[in-house]
């Protein structure tokens, strides 16, 4: 495995009537695996199936409570909802193995299997033929959703499941809640190229964020862009400078440009998805509507390309011609970022999937979890569902100094990557999140010209806040520090001055004697993440 798995279960292992077969992906906090029923027959149980192992018995209490309140809302939404497009939960059950302590206790759910994901197959076809089957589809489960009175909350391609005939099946219920009157209430946590602007500077209050059904309104319009184009509908390089473009065209300051390549069938659609206001967009009853009619196929499952059909029989790296677009062309599809398994899900949602080959997780796009490899270690224990935010952020800047191993450095040293570290007894200016951030402090740095004293954001803090706006910061301070003089490494110095200010460095010509410990963590870990070219 490229990264370790959160919870490793050896192949072989019993919970249940199930045996654990290969691992399929891996989150910060949980795991899932490919199993198959032994036993006698069972009428509600499938042969083979995914399982989400979730472990409640060991981790800090913040990140207990956290992960309990996650494992509670999917569980919830599985037992409550049974809908064609929503990817079905079987039973769940509890690990009851006091020789295995990492294990004992852990949840486990037991979830239909897919044959992959959204995310896998644009990875291997940026374009694919089926394209607006799918995505009325997707429109449809949604659609099963709010008329059930829940919001999805994290509508994105590693979300949305490819079954053997070609259906789909939204997934990862972690973050859905359920609607009380216009809003629900969710974790702080999204993923920011599907949040809609409104949500990107929301205030949080004590029971999280307030949403709606909009939101996955505005999320399945970007979904729907990119599906038919390859390409998401706001510019930028990276998901922090889309997530500003969002901002900008919310604020008028901007308009939406779609691409050329987006079907006119289509235009009117993602531009009613993508209005400026939650008031503004479309309605999930007049979307499916007019989704259907761009499509006329009411929904039907269009037929998988070969390679997706085969299933696990594939021989390790062969390539499989699959169906003909709509040019005639035929469409190579690599095995290797076709799926076997099931299920995206935990804390941020398990993007990660893999051929069922036991290769370890992706970075959610069906490659290998190596996603900026070469400038931060994938074995050093950087939760992967971190990585590619740490690394998109250190690219915003073009300050050398600082890099992705230097930012996942400090997250270690500031909070050993809890996301939840908080601690109301601190009061409002208390450091809360990944990157013990104050409020006050961190209003300036969410977005690059800062916000408004009004908007002073509230904690819980997330790490799609707080990561990009520590290396904003850093990017900032960098040219304040001297040139010369200065004793130690300039990104330990760098370090030091978010712990403290550019000017107590400074002054000090080093690391001030209070901030040591803390710089000598720093140094510890930026050597730790370094690749060795690198050092």
């Amino acid at each position: 495995m490229t990264e370790p798995y959160a919870v490793v279960v050896p192949r072989g292992y019993r919970v249940g009537c199930w045996e654990v077969r290969e691992p399929i992906a891996t989150g910060a906090f949980g795991s899932v695996y490919a199993a198959r029923r032994t036993g006698g027959t069972t009428d509600h149980l499938p042969a083979k199936a995914a399982l989400k192992f979730l472990p409640t018995g060991t981790g800090t209490p913040r990140q207990l409570a956290h992960l309990r309140e996650l494992v509670d809302r999917e569980v919830e939404l599985y037992r409550r909802l049974k809908r064609p497009r929503l990817i079905r939960m079987y039973d769940t059950l509890t690990v009851d193995d006091p020789g295995r302590p990492e294990l004992d206790g852990a949840t486990v759910l037991v979830l239909e299997r897919a044959e992959g994901s959204l995310a896998a197959l644009l990875a291997a076809v940026p374009r694919p033929p089926g394209g607006p089957a799918l995505l009325a589809q997707t429109c449809e489960g949604l659609h099963q959703l709010h008329s059930a009175g829940w919001v999805h909350g994290d509508l994105k391609p590693a979300n949305v499941l490819l079954m053997a005939d070609g259906s789909v099946r939204l997934a990862d219920f972690n973050m859905a809640a359920e609607l009380e009157g216009t809003h629900a209430y969710t974790p702080a946590f999204s993923t920011p190229d599907y949040t809609p602007p409104e949500l990107l500077w929301t205030e949080i209050g004590e029971r999280g964020r307030r949403i709606r059904p909009s939101a996955d309104v505005w999320a399945f319009g970007v979904l729907a862009h990119l599906v038919l184009t390859g390409a998401f509908p706001l510019p930028g390089g990276t998901p922090s400078a889309r997530r500003d473009a969002a901002v900008a065209y919310a604020r008028g300051i901007d308009e939406l440009r779609l691409s050329p390549e987006l079907p006119d069938a289509w235009r009117d659609i993602v531009r009613a998805c993508l209005a400026r206001t939650h008031g503004e967009r479309v309605g999930g009853e007049e979307l499916l509507a007019l989704v259907r009619a761009a499509t006329g196929t009411a929904g039907r499952a269009p037929r998988l390309p070969r390679a997706l059909r085969r299933g696990p029989g594939r021989r390790k790296g062969r390539t499989d011609r699959g169906s003909r677009t709509d040019h005639g062309r035929r469409t190579k599809i690599t095995a290797a970022v076709l799926t076997t398994a099931a299920v995206a899900a935990l804390a941020y949602g398990i993007d990660s999937w893999t051929s069922g080959s036991g290769a370890g997780p992706s970075d959610g796009d069906g490659r290998p979890a190596v996603y900026g490899a070469r400038e931060l270690r994938t074995d050093k224990g950087v939760p992967v569902a971190y990585r590619r935010l740490i690394v998109d952020s250190a690219h915003d800047c073009v300050r050398p100094e600082v890099t992705p191993a230097l930012i996942a450095a400090m997250l270690k040293a500031e909070s050993g990557f809890d996301p939840n570290l908080w601690d109301p007894s601190a009061g409002p200016e208390g450091e809360y999140g990944i990157a013990r951030w104050t409020p006050s402090v961190l209003r300036w740095w969410i977005r690059p010209d800062g916000v408004p004293a009004s908007a002073t954001p509230s904690p819980p803090f997330s790490p799609a806040q707080s990561i990009p706006a520590m290396a904003r910061y850093l990017c900032y301070i960098e040219p304040l520090l001297n040139p010369t003089g200065l004793r130690g490494d300039r990104r330990v110095l760098l370090a030091a001055a978010y712990r403290t200010s550019w000017r107590k460095v400074n002054a000090a010509g080093g690391v001030p004697p209070k901030n040591r410990a803390y710089a000598d963590q720093v140094a510890h870990w930026l050597k730790e993440y370094t690749p060795p070219a690198r050092k």
